[in-house]
C-alpha cells in the first residue's frame, strides 16, 4: 500500500488497489494549452485524433504560433476543430507571441498567478488552467472542483447528496483534508473513475 501524505480512508483504499502513473514535467506549455483546448468536452480517443490531425497541417507537425494565426479558419475546421475552438486556438497563439509561456517563467509563479494570467485568454477557463498546473507543471495542491469526473467520483465515494453550490462546498471541505497535496487526492479520484464504468480519461 502506498503511504499517503494525508489521512483519508477512502483515498487510502483506492491507493491500495491502484498505482498512480508518474507525470512528466512539460517542456512546451504553449502546445499543452492548445491540446487542452482541443480536448475539451471530447473523449480521449477523439481528442487525440483531432489534435494529431491538427498538428499534421504544419511543418514538422508543430503548430508554430505565427503559422496558426496565418492559417484560414476553414483549414482548422477541416481538421476537426469547432468554430469556437478555432478561435480559442488562435487566441492562444496570439497570446504566446507577446507573453512568456516557458516552464522557467511559470515555475516562478504561484498557482493563483498562473490561473489569473491564463484566464485572460479567450477560451481558457479555470479548469483548463488547472489541467496545465497538474499535468504540465506537476503542481501538488490543485483541486479542480468543476471537473465532471471529480464531481461524479466524490459523490459516489463520499456519499455526497447535495447539489449546486452546496455540492461544491462539500467537495472543497473534503479536499481540505488533502492539503497541501490535493493533486494526489484528485488523481486518485480520477484513477478510481477510470477503473469503474465511467471513463475519466485522466490520471
Amino acid at each position: 500500500m502506498v503511504k499517503l501524505p494525508f489521512a483519508d480512508p477512502i483515498i487510502d483504499s483506492i491507493s491500495s488497489k491502484y498505482e498512480l502513473p508518474k507525470l512528466k514535467l512539460s517542456t512546451d506549455l504553449y502546445l499543452d494549452l492548445i491540446e487542452n483546448i482541443i480536448s475539451q468536452q471530447l473523449s480521449g480517443k477523439v481528442a487525440k485524433a483531432i489534435f494529431t490531425r491538427f498538428c499534421s497541417i504544419f511543418p514538422n507537425n508543430y503548430p508554430a504560433a505565427n503559422l496558426v494565426l496565418k492559417l484560414p479558419d476553414e483549414k482548422l475546421r477541416e481538421a476537426g476543430l469547432s468554430g469556437a475552438k478555432t478561435q480559442y486556438v488562435k487566441a492562444i497563439a496570439e497570446f504566446s507571441l507577446s507573453n512568456d509561456l516557458t516552464v522557467i517563467k511559470f515555475s516562478q509563479l504561484s498557482d493563483e498567478e498562473i490561473i489569473s494570467q491564463l484566464v485572460k485568454v479567450k477560451g481558457i477557463g479555470v479548469w483548463t488552467a488547472q489541467m496545465l498546473l497538474i499535468f504540465s507543471l506537476n503542481r501538488q495542491n490543485v483541486f479542480p472542483v468543476d471537473d465532471l469526473a471529480i464531481r461524479i467520483g466524490m459523490q459516489n465515494l463520499y456519499g455526497i447528496a447535495s447539489q449546486g453550490v452546496q455540492l461544491k462546498k462539500d467537495m472543497i471541505a473534503i479536499a481540505e483534508n488533502w492539503q497541501p497535496n490535493r493533486t494526489i487526492g484528485t488523481r486518485y479520484i480520477w484513477l478510481h473513475i477510470n477503473n469503474t464504468k465511467v471513463k475519466a480519461e485522466r490520471l
